[in-house]
């Protein structure tokens, strides 16, 4: 699925990208494809372990507990981006992010397993989504130089067709290639709208956040995500939290908060700082 996801959100930005291209610019040649090729890695893990996770937590209930990526972006962003200490040293941002990981770890662990009625959700579940979720911090950070030396477009076009050059033999070795031909014309159609939203326009305005914001803080802000999540979960899924993921997710929100509270780095940063 998520081979055909970001084959669309390629087709979807290509328009953009010759448009930038015939405009000028920088240029794309090898070194902004090895550039780009790095922040992919960890992009196509997380892409396959999200979808793995699912089959063990609902939909609402991970987009809630990935959000605890602030924590390892925030740890990784400290290691490679010297700017962003002055983000990351702050109370405010250092409280929201513990909150968030707590209030975020509370909403899964106390997801009871239908399947095995257990208290708990089953480890294996729970390491799929611990992996996807620091891939999504590592890929936050991977990203930031390509996304400041091409731009967001230009950025996106090169990590769109390298994450579907990466995703196609995983296609043809675990997947059925041809599903998209089997399935009805609604399935396509949401795959489309998916693709075009939730990556193409999701990942470019997320390059143009870090860039303008920095990693740290722009991960902290996808905190308000499980809100939404968990809405749109329990009017289409039916999914429900228990009383002790409810005071999870609100420890997590408070965390996200005061994360939100934290006075972002200069936006004056050229490519060389990076």
């Amino acid at each position: 699925m998520n081979f055909y996801r970001y084959s669309v959100a390629c087709i979807a930005i290509a328009p953009l990208l010759l448009y930038q291209i015939h405009r000028g610019g920088p240029r794309i040649d090898m070194q902004a494809v090895k550039l780009c090729l790095l922040p992919c890695l960890p992009n196509v893990v997380h892409q396959v372990t999200q979808v793995m996770a699912l089959f063990y937590i609902g939909p609402g209930v991970y987009t809630i507990f990935t959000r605890a990526s602030v924590i390892f972006t925030a740890l990784l962003a400290l290691a490679f981006f010297p700017e962003e200490r002055a983000v990351i040293r702050q109370w405010q941002f250092q409280l929201g992010t513990l909150l968030g990981l707590f209030g975020a770890f509370g909403v899964i662990w106390f997801q009871a397993n239908a399947g095995l009625h257990s208290q708990h959700v089953a480890l294996p579940g729970l390491l799929i989504a611990f992996t996807a979720t620091f891939c999504w911090a590592l890929y936050g950070v991977l990203i930031k130089r390509p996304s400041a030396e091409l731009g967001s477009i230009r950025s996106f076009g090169l990590i769109s067709f390298i994450t579907s050059a990466l995703l196609f033999p995983l296609t043809l070795a675990f997947g059925k290639i041809a599903t998209p031909v089997h399935a009805g014309a609604h399935a396509n159609l949401v795959l489309v709208i998916s693709a075009v939203t939730c990556i193409t326009l999701a990942h470019v305005l997320y390059y143009v956040a870090i860039r303008e914001i920095g990693v740290a803080l722009s991960q902290s802000l996808q905190l308000l995500c499980p809100a939404i999540a968990m809405g749109l979960s329990a009017w289409i899924y039916g999914e429900r939290l228990t009383n002790a993921q409810l005071w999870s997710a609100g420890i997590l929100l408070v965390g996200a908060f005061l994360a939100m509270r934290t006075k972002p780095i200069a936006t004056a940063e050229t490519a060389e700082n990076i």
